[in-house]
């Protein structure tokens, strides 16, 4: 240990054992200049260095887990009381949340249930309106008819006049929509059993317009109809047929 005199800055070497952490009083042999010297500090506790720096515990404390709540300084009965209640709540929330949950599915399978019904049973006023849906319809195997015209009763009968073959045709038009339509030209086709056309003509039913339900019957004739005739077609005719 080196002292130093505050005086005359002379150094002196000494043992530090002779100095108590405390300090005791020196004189300079130089000047004669008293001074008190303090002992060296202490050499450090490994062991206590090795406790000061042990890890904290991965679960935090209790108040610590409390105080993350914001109820650490209420007491236990108070705490465990509000704790109990937020159970109770989320318990007593819970069942009614299921049913709303539960009621909305409901909700939407009787939506989607009820679109599906009127989609299938006004088809025709749907492809009327909606004419690039007849394919969808047509693609499950349900016919439609965007005219709101149809037929029905369709028959046919060949017989004799005057040494001839007469074809007769019958049949109903009916308006199947909810307005008054027009009564469109009727064509009539002849195939054979290739299904190939042999012959067709148009002709203008009796009426040209039927009101929403109202039936017209209709009667066509061809004399002399073709031979290998196997076959025949009743539709409206389109634009320019």
């Amino acid at each position: 240990m080196i002292l130093t005199c505050p005086q005359c800055a002379t150094r002196y070497q000494v043992d530090a054992g002779k100095f108590p952490p405390a300090g005791r009083n020196v004189r300079c042999a130089k000047c004669g200049h008293v001074w008190h010297q303090l002992g060296p500090a202490p050499e450090p506790d490994p062991d206590a260095e090795i406790m000061a720096r042990k890890p904290p515990s991965a679960s935090p404390p209790e108040s610590q887990a409390l105080e993350a709540k914001g109820i650490a300084h209420a007491p236990m009965a108070a705490i465990r009381a509000q704790l109990a209640q937020e159970e109770h709540d989320e318990a007593r929330v819970s069942p009614l949340g299921r049913v709303a949950v539960a009621a909305g599915w409901l909700l939407l399978v009787a939506l989607v249930l009820a679109f599906g019904w009127a989609a299938v049973t006004f088809r025709d006023n749907v492809a009327t309106w909606l004419p690039q849906t007849s394919p969808l319809y047509g693609a499950v195997g349900l016919p439609v008819n965007p005219r709101g015209m149809d037929f029905a009763n369709i028959a046919y009968r060949r017989q004799i006049e005057d040494g001839q073959v007469v074809l007769t045709v019958t049949g109903n038009i009916v308006n199947r929509s909810a307005h008054e339509l027009s009564v469109p030209l009727v064509r009539v086709a002849l195939f054979d059993a290739d299904k190939r056309e042999l012959y067709h003509w148009t002709f203008v039913p009796g009426v040209s317009t039927l009101k929403p339900g109202e039936t017209a019957r209709f009667r066509t004739r061809l004399s002399s109809p073709p031979a290998g005739t196997h076959d025949l077609e009743v539709r409206f005719a389109k634009a320019g047929e």
